[in-house]
């Protein structure tokens, strides 16, 4: 069962992608990370890459996000976001991307769209490949303080050359990295 564990949308239940393509942030994960980051939401701008169920992003906005933009490619995904928010009454702050991260994000800078937080849960075979930063620091969405986190699988070995990692957490097989 996927809930929202804070904020506004306390304790709304969360709709699953069917199948195993997609994989929720634990409950202790996220509950975590929110721990973290809980003083950097107020009237923040979200990015939820890779977004899955939207649960992070849900959580942001449930926790005073002013606004999130979603991405996924995963057409399932992004069928489960859009009942996601509008089970949460939400529809006014989100926007859903149905793109590729790095199309999604080209396009974001296009817009001159500039984010305080970014989540990044890629498949983790994805980082094996390519590092999804690359486009961030290349299209200069993050704003100036703004922070990304990446989540990824402990045992993966991952460095970016574009992003300065400041901290890194560890719960059960996952690790959060945190960039500035």
């Amino acid at each position: 069962m996927i809930r929202v564990i804070g904020g506004q949308y306390k304790g709304k239940r969360l709709k699953r992608v069917p199948g195993k393509s997609v994989r929720p942030i634990p409950h202790k994960l996220k509950e975590s990370l929110f721990n973290i980051i809980q003083e950097k939401l107020s009237g923040s701008i979200v990015l939820d890459g890779f977004a899955g169920t939207g649960s992070f992003g849900i959580e942001a906005l449930s926790r005073g996000a002013e606004v999130v933009v979603f991405v996924d490619d995963h057409y399932p995904s992004v069928k489960v976001i859009k009942e996601n928010i509008l089970k949460c009454g939400a529809k006014e702050k989100a926007r859903v991307m149905h793109k590729e991260f790095n199309r999604a994000v080209i396009q974001l800078a296009k817009e001159e769209s500039q984010f305080d937080l970014i989540f990044l849960d890629p498949p983790y075979r994805l980082l094996d490949e390519r590092d999804p930063l690359k486009v961030i620091s290349k299209r200069d969405i993050l704003k100036k303080g703004g922070q990304v986190i990446l989540r990824r699988f402990y045992k993966t070995k991952f460095v970016s050359q574009h992003l300065r990692r400041k901290r890194q957490v560890f719960l059960g097989d996952d690790c959060l990295s945190f960039y500035e």
